[in-house]
């Protein structure tokens, strides 16, 4: 089986696009959190 080597630049640009991609998931997910205690909350309209 042959692997692909990366280099550094690719490497930390894979990097950093996992952290971009994973926070934007948590935002996304604590969104949603907030957006459901809201309207359990009775403050949603």
């Amino acid at each position: 089986m042959e692997t692909v080597k990366l280099t550094d630049a690719q490497r930390k640009s894979r990097r950093n696009r996992n952290v971009a991609l994973g926070l934007a998931l948590a935002g996304l997910c604590v969104l949603f959190y907030a957006i459901t205690i809201v309207k359990f909350t009775g403050h949603g309209g």
